[in-house]
Parts: C-alpha cells; structure tokens; sequence
C-alpha cells in the first residue's frame, strides 16, 4: 500500500455524510400535500377526443398560456425529493462508484499479474 493522502472525493464522501448525520437528519421539511383539504376537483375542460378525430388531424394547436399553464399545474403534482433525500442517494451513488472504480482495479492488476507471468515463463529458463 502506498502511504498517499486521500483524494479529494473521499474528502467529499466525509463530508456528505458527516452533513447528513449533523444536520440535515434532525431537519423537518414541509411538503405539499398531494390532495389539498378543501379543493375541489375541476371538470375536464374538453370532451375526450375520439379515434376517428384523430386519424382526420381535426386536433387544433393549444393556446400557448394554455400549455404553459397545463407545464405548471403538472410540475406542481410531482413531489420532488427533499434535500436529504437528495443527499443520501448522491452520496450512495457516490459509494457505489468507489466500490466498483476498487474492483475493476483490483482485477485488471490481478490479470496485468497472471498474464505476465504466463508470457514470461519462458523467458528466464
């Protein structure tokens, strides 16, 4: 082994981990809730489009407010992660790259290994 300092992702690695068992763990994150109290559902703002409609192209281009609007109103129904969340899986990301990168490696040495002492077996005798 050599006597090298750590790399600077391992520093990394500590670091995210260290952030997440300090501070973000304890840290409460408010949600929007999916089905809001109170609200209700809106009527489907067009009749459901049948297959003959479709194969005459009678489809007309929306209004595009309309379909920035429709973006939003999507975007807001996805519940996207907390921080912590985004924090754990980066840093398991992270640790399973390290793990993988230390075993190919391992065996690409391993095989550098074997494959040089069946080509020099010959050579010195």
């Amino acid at each position: 082994m050599s006597n090298r300092a750590p790399s600077h992702s391992s520093w990394l690695i500590a670091a995210v981990v260290l952030y997440d068992v300090l501070v973000a763990r304890d840290r409460e994150v408010p949600r929007r809730e999916f089905f809001r109290p109170g609200r209700i559902a809106a009527p489907p703002a067009e009749p459901p489009i049948a297959e003959d409609d479709l194969s005459l192209g009678k489809l007309t281009m929306a209004n595009p407010f309309e379909f920035i609007q429709q973006v939003r109103s999507e975007a807001s129904k996805v519940i996207w992660p907390t921080r912590r969340e985004t924090l754990v899986t980066t840093g398991m990301v992270l640790l399973m790259v390290l793990f993988a990168s230390l075993f190919f490696v391992t065996v690409d040495e391993a095989l550098r290994l074997f494959v040089g002492f069946v080509l020099g077996i010959g050579r010195h005798g």
